[in-house]
């Protein structure tokens, strides 16, 4: 079985942390892994951004393949301009397949805009069956935006409407997004398949704390709280700011810092993202000093450390679709305190695995994050119950569920 997986936007290659890379680089990244594994030949193809970087490259394994096609020019580009380059996306992969030979049996899309080239795509390979996931949703962004600049244009909202009418299967990542596609969209029900993300249990698993400290550079006996995941304001991070701030007065306050990962610490200081700057200026005015380290960007190699040494990992963003790095902390045994808000209102068992807190609420998020820190039985009880079930989200299990859905759309286009 060939697959042609459509990564438009991003590519499941790049560092995490920067402005378009997150969970879904990872999502495809490891679903492309473990299809090779597994006897499925994928070719992911995504937008070229960088012109040294060589146009085919096979860093997935099994003969899979990552194909940089190039759509406008080789650089980083706003999203609302990359629109425009899909033709030329779709040209590029068609002109690539002619030259290799090879036929795809399912076109599996991630974004919207990808989308939108497997449409294309699709008419130009005799109707092969398009398998869409859209990782998040633009009315759902538009529901929790807090300003104008957040708010996803109708371009996007449209686009995404229309890839819902032609793709012949929509994977959601839990119940929540299903209700959102036919509540939001009007997205036929017929066509929802709910398939969570996986998690790589091989790469994520439970490293004794004082080795993952060591690694990191944490002392011992000091609470660490950790926070991964891109800086933008949808990321909740100036909630759980607050949220250490208001820890300060309590007795699980003394020795504790927050470390965060994500952002891009190597631009100047008037080159820094408007949301980096407004959360450091709030990290001023709240006199938090060291209490809060900005790392930036750091590789998946390092992340099952940084995630072990962690006494708890906060997700307190607005919205998500799933939330992979709750998943990934789970797997390394660390209790997650998460935003009671789409995916994470699922995955985070309330009082079990961790706690689900109103988002934007930071005095909630204090009181939990104080109920942690100051039980040291409590973490380690949450924590072997997150690593437990984690493993239920072993890629190997999730992948079969995809190899399904890929076998029944090419079983109805066979017959079609």
């Amino acid at each position: 079985m060939n697959i042609a997986m459509l990564s438009y936007h991003t590519c499941p290659l790049a560092t995490l942390g920067g402005k378009n890379t997150g969970g879904m680089n990872v999502y495809v990244r490891d679903l492309t892994t473990t299809l090779g594994r597994m006897g499925v030949h994928v070719d992911v193809f995504t937008r070229s951004q960088d012109e040294h970087v060589p146009h085919v490259l096979h860093n997935l394994g099994y003969g899979n393949r990552v194909v940089h096609v190039k759509a406008g020019p080789e650089v980083p580009l706003p999203k609302q301009g990359l629109v425009e380059h899909i033709p030329e996306f779709v040209d590029g992969i068609r002109r690539f397949v002619e030259r290799k030979g090879i036929r795809y049996d399912i076109i599996h899309s991630h974004y919207w805009m990808s989308g939108l080239a497997a449409e294309s795509l699709s008419d130009l390979w005799s109707g092969a069956p398009i398998l869409q996931m859209f990782h998040t949703l633009g009315e759902m962004k538009n529901r929790v935006a807090q300003s104008e600049e957040e708010r996803e244009g109708a371009y996007r909202l449209n686009g995404e409407r229309r890839v819902m009418r032609r793709a012949d299967r929509i994977v959601a990542a839990t119940p929540a997004e299903r209700a959102q596609l036919e509540w939001l969209y009007k997205a036929e029900a017929g066509k929802i398949v709910i398939i969570p993300p996986g998690v790589d249990t091989c790469h994520f698993y439970p490293i004794s704390v004082d080795e993952a400290r060591q690694f990191v550079d944490i002392p011992p006996h000091d609470h660490m709280v950790l926070f991964v995941g891109r800086i933008e304001p949808l990321k909740g991070l100036a909630t759980l700011i607050q949220a250490m701030s208001c820890l300060r007065c309590t007795e699980a306050g003394d020795r504790v810092s927050l470390v965060v990962i994500g952002g891009d610490l190597d631009a100047a200081p008037d080159k820094l993202s408007a949301e980096m700057a407004r959360l450091q200026k709030m990290c001023d005015d709240l006199a938090m000093g060291k209490l809060v380290v900005f790392l930036g960007k750091r590789g998946q190699d390092t992340l099952p450390y940084y995630y072990s040494a962690a006494d708890v990992l906060v997700v307190p963003s607005h919205y998500e679709s799933f939330g992979m790095v709750a998943l990934e902390a789970m797997a390394c045994g660390t209790p997650v305190i998460a935003s009671q808000v789409g995916g994470l209102a699922f995955l985070v068992q309330d009082g079990v695995t961790g706690y689900t807190v109103p988002a934007e609420d930071h005095e909630a998020l204090c009181d939990k994050l104080s109920l942690l820190l100051g039980d040291a039985a409590l973490r380690r009880r949450m924590g072997a119950a997150a690593a437990k079930y984690a493993q239920g989200y072993d890629w190997e299990k999730i992948v079969l569920q995809i190899i399904a859905v890929y076998r029944e759309l090419s079983r109805q286009g066979e017959t079609a």
